[in-house]
């Protein structure tokens, strides 16, 4: 049965004064290098070997992506996700000096309560995603949060079947998710499904200085393939970096060794900010005391229980692995390809 989460977004066209995000670009430069998202290890244990978002990658390989399959090589539809992020702020900590305007931004903030109808609104990081071109992001949800199961301690995907089970909910901790743009980029669609697995994605188109906040932990969503340049996406390692060099140039490294390069304005460039949103001081204090807590161990039998009921598990339960890969399969149900 498909789960129908709280779907309200809103669109901020223009998101700040032009002086301020036209900052942000020299923000991201003056920053230094970015290393990959996919240097996030494997998992061990339940879904041990497995990448953290297995859930989300395992979907890509299968349908080739949002708008279905256009090439065959493997390590080309890897190398297509496999991109640049760095964090700017998270918590109390600036990372990134110059992002603090952004981060507590009051026009975030009141465009979070009126996505969540909650008064409470705490930002909790930003970070910046940098994509190639030819780099697409595949269709997913993002790793939510519940009160004592979060992605510093628990695996990402099984923190996002906890989510899409809604055995959980009482939990859970709303986030409010913007992402913010500050290029006009050559496609790279930011596309999502506000109206759940069976409507039609909206494909937002990329332009400086707006920005689209919403629930990204419920709602799916993925990033449309930036315009390819006359070169193939190179392999990608996890090892390696992005550099900055100075007017609009870019560079891919392995350690000393150039791997490619490319223009600023062939690149895709945004800011993600995430808020929790409370109700009330009591549930704001319930998690900063921790007083209410799930722990894995609960969630993963009460999931197996689940299952049980379903018929998707007779006698023992499977190995970790098989166990990992039938939770995903069960829950976390994917819009299909489109054209849309």
């Amino acid at each position: 049965m498909q789960r129908h989460f709280f779907n309200r977004y809103v669109e901020l066209d223009p998101f700040l004064d032009e002086a301020h995000a036209r900052s942000l670009v020299q923000l991201c430069e003056d920053f230094g290098s970015y290393g990959m998202y996919s240097e996030e290890g494997l998992n061990d244990g339940l879904g041990e070997g497995l990448p953290q978002r297995f859930d989300a990658a395992f979907n890509f390989l299968r349908t080739g992506g949002r708008l279905g399959p256009r090439d065959s090589d493997l390590g080309t539809l890897v190398a297509r996700t496999n991109y640049f992020r760095e964090t700017y702020a998270y918590g109390e900590q600036v990372f990134a000096p110059g992002i603090e305007a952004l981060y507590q931004s009051s026009r975030l903030i009141e465009a979070a309560r009126e996505v969540f109808d909650r008064p409470i609104i705490e930002p909790a990081i930003v970070y910046a995603n940098l994509l190639l071109p030819g780099q697409e992001l595949a269709v997913h949800t993002d790793v939510p949060e519940f009160r004592g199961l979060n992605r510093t301690l628990h695996p990402q995907w099984l923190i996002v079947v906890a989510h899409h089970s809604g055995l959980f909910d009482d939990y859970r901790m709303p986030i409010a998710t913007s992402v913010s743009w500050y290029q006009d980029t050559n496609g790279g669609e930011f596309a999502f499904y506000p109206d759940g697995i069976e409507g039609a994605a909206r494909a937002h188109d990329v332009h400086f200085n707006t920005a689209v906040i919403m629930d990204t932990d419920s709602v799916f969503h993925g990033v449309d393939r930036v315009t390819e340049i006359d070169r193939p996406i190179p392999t990608l390692l996890p090892r390696m970096r992005l550099y900055p060099e100075g007017g609009g140039h870019w560079v891919v490294r392995d350690g000393e060794e150039e791997v490619s390069r490319y223009r600023w304005d062939d690149m895709r460039f945004s800011i993600s900010w995430k808020a929790y949103c409370f109700r009330n001081e009591a549930e704001r204090a319930a998690w900063r005391n921790r007083t209410d807590d799930l722990d894995a161990t609960t969630v993963i039998d009460a999931l197996c229980e689940d299952l049980k009921k379903r018929g998707r598990i007779e006698g023992e339960r499977p190995p970790n692995r098989a166990l990992a890969e039938l939770l995903v399969d069960e829950y976390v149900k994917f819009p299909p390809p489109s054209v849309s």
